[in-house]
C-alpha cells in the first residue's frame, strides 16, 4: 500500500470522526505524556520504547539514533527513571518536586554518545510518611501533586503512601454500622491534623470535618492513583488498625474497646479507642473497609495498617502481642486474600525500652513471611534489621528519614547515611527488598532525598561524583568552584542530625532548650563556614531557579545562626547587668529577623502567604476559609491544645518570622532589660502565659493580621545582607 493511498485512508477517517488506533503501549503513551509535561519544547525530540526488563530487575537504556534520544525500559516508571538520568547527566537539569520551579534545559540537547544501561537493585521504592500528609500536603491541589507524582516517577518511586480521601471510606464504613454524617464528621480532626488521626493519636481536634472536604479530597485521591498508576506505582492505601469513634464504643458496650494511652499532650476529650483485633467487630469492620475503597479507589493490595503508632497496645504480654499480629493479618487476608501487610517501623526503634526483641519477635514473627514488608524506618540513624535480626525473615525496605516536622534547619546527614546503606545492602540479608524514604515533612533539603531514592539503582556515579552533578544541575553547567563548595556543603557542613532549629525559631529562654521540639544545635564552629558558603555561592553566576532557590536556603540559615550568637550574647548582657548593651541586642535581633522574612520571601516555598492561601482556597465562605487557615496556622505553631508540641513543625518561612516568631524574642528582650533596670526579672511563668496568650491569638485570622514581605530579587538582597553584616 503506497503512500497516497494511506494518506486518503486517513483523511476520510478524520471525516468520519474516527481516528487511527494507537497501537503503543500504554507504558509509551504514559512517559510521552510526562516529557509533554515537564518540557513540552522537547518533548518529541524523545522516543520512549517498552522492552523487557533484565532479569526481574527494573532496567532502562539510554542512546542517541538519528537525532532522537532513545530510552529503552520495561515500563513507564523505569521509562521515567531513564528520562531523568538523562536530564541530570548530560542536560544538567534538575526537575524539582515543587511545581514553581521551572524545568530549565539547555538549547541543545546533548547526545548520549555511547549507550547507558543501568538496572534497579531493589525491587521496590517506597516514598513518604502518614506525616507528611499533615506537615507537608494537606493544601495541595491537583497541580502540586500531579508535578510530585511526576517527580516521584522521575526518581525511581514506585510504592508511595497514598492516604488523600481516606475519609470518604470511613464515612461510608461507619454508616453501615449506623452512625449518622454528624457523629461520622465530629469524630475527624481538622484537616491539617488528619494524619496523626489516621494513626490513632487524636479524634476531633479541630473538627467537626466539612463534608465539602471529604468529598473533594475523594475526588483528588482518584486522580492521584490514576496518575500514579499509569506511571507503574503500587500505591499503598490504608487498612483498618483498630481505631473507633467513641460513640461506636457507645453502641457496642460489650466489645474488647480500650481507651489508647495519651499521646502529645492532648486532653480526654481528643484520645482514641482501640478495638482489640480479636473481637468479632474487627474483621468486619475490616471487611466493609476494604470493600468501599476497593469500590472508591481500587486496590494495589498492598495496605498501610500501623496500630501501634507512639501508643501502647492493650498488653505487653509476647502472647497478646503475637495473638494480635495473628488477628491484624487474619482480618486482611479474610476481605482481600492477595492482602500484604506494610508496617511502618518506627514504632520498633522509637520505644525500644517496651518493644524488646521477645515482644518485637513474637508480633512479628506472628505473621506468616511473604505477607509483610517492614519499613526500617530511620536508617539515617539507626538500622532497624541490626535490632530485629533482619526483621525476622520479613521482607524490608531501607528508608531514610532525616526531615522532623517540615523543621527547615540545612542539613543532610551524608557522611553518616552512605556507610549505612553500604553496610545494609551488604550484611542486611536477601529479605532486603528497597529503598525509601519516610520524611515527615519536604523541609529544604530536597537534593537529600534524591540522593536516597538514587540508593536503589545501580547508577556509575560515587556520592561524591553525584554531589558535583548537583551543583552542575543548580546552576546549569560544569564548574569546579560550586562542585567544591557543594562537597563542602554535604559533606562537611550540613548537620548530621535532624529535629532541630535556629533559636529564633524556639520559645524564648537563656540556657537550655524550653522544649524538647527544638534542639537547636551547637553552631560556632560552623557559623563561618556557613557565611563563607553563602559569599562563595554569589560568585557563581547562574540565572537558574535552582540557584536562587540555594541562597535564600544558604542565607536563611546564616541568618539563624547569627541570632543564634546574638541570643548567646544577650544572656552575656544580663549576667552582666547591661541594659546598653542588651537594647542593641534587641535592635539587631529585630534587623535579623526583619531581614531574615524579606530574604526568605523571595521563594514561594519558604513563604507562609504559599501555606495559608493553599489552606483558604479549600473554603467557599468566608468563615470556612479562616477556618482552614486557622488549621494551617496551629500545626505549625502551637500545634495542638497543649505545650507539649508547641513549635515542633517550626520553620523559617517569611510571614511566619515576623509576625510569629519575631514578637516572642522582643516581648523577651523586653523583660531583660526592665529586669536589668528595676533589678528583677518578671517570672518565667508569667512570661510564659503572655507568650502563650501570643501564640494562641496568633491561629486566628481574624485577630493576627500577617503583612507579608514583597518578594525581591534574592541576589541582590543576599549582597546587601552580607555587607550589612559583614558575614
Amino acid at each position: 500500500m503506497n503512500h497516497r493511498i494511506l494518506f486518503l485512508i486517513a483523511a476520510l477517517a478524520g471525516l468520519l470522526g474516527c481516528t487511527p488506533a494507537d497501537n503503543r503501549p500504554q507504558s509509551v503513551r504514559s512517559a510521552e505524556a510526562l516529557a509533554a509535561r515537564l518540557i513540552p519544547e522537547y518533548a518529541r525530540r524523545f522516543e520512549f520504547r517498552e522492552v523487557p526488563a533484565k532479569g526481574e530487575a527494573d532496567t532502562f537504556t539510554l542512546s542517541s539514533e538519528n537525532g532522537r534520544i532513545v530510552i529503552a525500559a520495561n515500563n513507564a516508571g523505569t521509562m521515567a527513571v531513564g528520562l531523568n538520568y538523562y536530564l541530570n547527566w548530560y542536560c544538567h537539569t534538575t526537575v524539582s518536586q515543587y511545581a514553581a520551579h521551572p524545568v530549565e534545559m539547555p538549547a541543545q540537547l546533548p547526545p548520549v554518545g555511547e549507550a547507558v544501561t543501568v538496572s534497579a537493585k531493589v525491587p521496590w521504592r517506597f516514598y513518604l510518611n502518614y506525616c507528611t500528609f499533615g506537615y507537608a500536603m494537606p493544601w495541595w491541589s491537583w497541580k502540586e501533586w500531579e508535578r510530585f507524582i511526576d517527580w516521584m516517577a522521575l526518581n525511581g518511586v514506585n510504592m508511595p503512601l497514598a492516604t488523600t480521601g481516606e475519609e470518604a471510606v470511613w464515612q461510608r464504613v461507619w454508616r453501615r454500622f449506623g452512625m449518622t454524617d454528624e457523629q461520622i464528621c465530629a469524630h475527624f480532626t481538622g484537616p491539617a491534623h488528619l494524619a496523626w488521626h489516621r494513626m490513632c493519636n487524636i479524634n476531633s481536634f479541630q473538627g467537626p470535618l466539612p463534608q465539602d472536604w471529604i468529598d473533594a479530597q475523594a475526588d483528588l485521591q482518584k486522580q492521584i492513583l490514576s496518575r500514579e498508576r499509569e506511571l507503574s506505582m503500587t500505591p499503598v492505601l490504608p487498612a483498618f488498625g483498630g481505631s473507633v469513634p467513641a460513640v461506636f464504643k457507645e453502641m457496642h458496650p460489650d466489645a474488647q474497646i480500650t481507651r489508647v494511652s495519651n499521646w502529645g499532650g492532648f486532653g480526654d476529650p481528643y484520645r482514641c479507642w482501640f478495638l482489640a483485633p480479636s473481637d468479632s467487630l474487627y474483621p468486619a469492620i475490616q471487611k466493609a473497609f476494604i470493600e468501599e475503597q476497593t469500590a472508591l479507589f481500587g486496590t494495589g493490595h498492598i495496605y498501610g495498617l500501623d496500630p501501634f503508632n507512639e501508643v501502647d497496645p492493650p498488653s505487653w504480654d509476647p502472647e497478646v502481642l503475637a495473638g494480635m499480629g495473628r488477628d491484624f493479618y487474619a482480618s486482611l487476608a479474610a476481605a482481600d486474600p492477595d492482602a500484604i501487610w506494610l508496617q511502618m517501623g518506627w514504632f520498633l526503634i522509637n520505644d525500644r525500652d517496651h518493644w524488646t526483641p521477645e515482644r518485637m519477635e513474637a508480633f512479628l514473627g506472628s505473621v506468616p513471611r511473604g505477607r509483610m514488608i517492614l519499613l526500617d524506618y530511620h536508617c539515617d540513624w539507626i538500622l532497624g534489621w541490626k535490632l530485629t535480626e533482619r526483621f525476622y525473615g520479613h521482607d524490608y525496605i531501607a528508608c531514610a528519614l532525616l526531615n522532623f516536622g517540615g523543621n527547615t534547619l540545612f542539613n543532610g546527614n551524608f557522611p553518616t547515611l552512605i556507610p549505612f546503606y553500604e553496610e545494609t545492602f551488604r550484611d542486611g540479608g536477601k529479605n532486603l527488598r528497597g529503598v525509601g524514604s519516610t520524611l515527615e515533612g519536604f523541609g529544604t533539603n530536597p537534593y537529600y532525598y534524591e540522593f536516597v531514592m538514587s540508593q536503589a539503582w545501580n547508577y556509575p556515579q560515587t556520592p561524591r561524583e553525584w554531589v558535583d552533578g548537583l551543583a552542575d544541575r543548580h546552576i546549569g553547567r560544569a564548574d569546579s568552584t560550586a562542585r567544591r563548595l557543594w562537597q563542602e556543603l554535604v559533606f562537611d557542613i550540613a548537620p548530621r542530625y535532624t529535629g532541630t532549629g535556629v533559636s529564633a525559631n524556639a520559645h524564648p529562654k537563656f540556657g537550655a532548650n524550653w522544649n524538647w521540639t527544638v534542639k537547636y544545635p551547637d553552631i560556632k564552629g560552623r557559623t563561618p563556614i556557613m557565611d563563607h558558603a553563602w559569599r562563595q555561592m554569589l560568585e557563581i553566576p547562574s540565572t537558574r531557579y535552582e540557584y536562587r532557590y540555594d541562597l535564600v536556603n544558604l542565607g536563611r540559615q546564616a541568618l539563624g545562626d547569627y541570632f543564634d550568637m546574638l541570643k548567646d550574647s544577650l544572656e552575656l548582657a544580663w549576667n552582666a547587668r547591661d541594659a546598653v548593651r542588651a537594647r542593641a541586642i534587641k535592635a539587631e535581633m529585630s534587623q535579623v529577623f526583619d531581614d531574615m522574612d524579606a530574604l526568605l520571601a523571595c521563594v514561594p516555598e519558604m513563604n507562609l502567604q504559599s501555606w495559608n492561601e493553599a489552606a483558604r482556597r479549600w473554603g467557599k465562605t468566608p468563615a470556612e476559609k479562616d477556618y482552614y487557615e486557622k488549621c494551617a496556622r496551629t500545626i505549625l505553631t502551637i500545634w495542638g491544645n497543649s505545650t507539649n508540641l508547641v513549635d515542633y513543625a517550626n520553620r523559617q518561612w517569611a510571614g511566619l518570622v515576623k509576625s510569629y516568631y519575631k514578637p516572642r524574642w522582643m516581648m523577651f528582650c523586653d523583660d531583660i532589660i526592665a529586669g536589668i533596670e528595676d533589678g528583677r526579672l518578671a517570672s518565667e511563668k508569667n512570661f510564659d502565659a503572655r507568650l502563650r496568650y501570643h501564640e494562641i491569638n496568633w491561629t486566628e485570622p481574624a485577630r493576627t493580621v500577617i503583612n507579608y514581605s514583597a518578594p525581591r530579587d534574592p541576589v541582590a538582597l543576599s549582597k546587601e545582607i552580607i555587607e550589612k553584616y559583614g558575614f
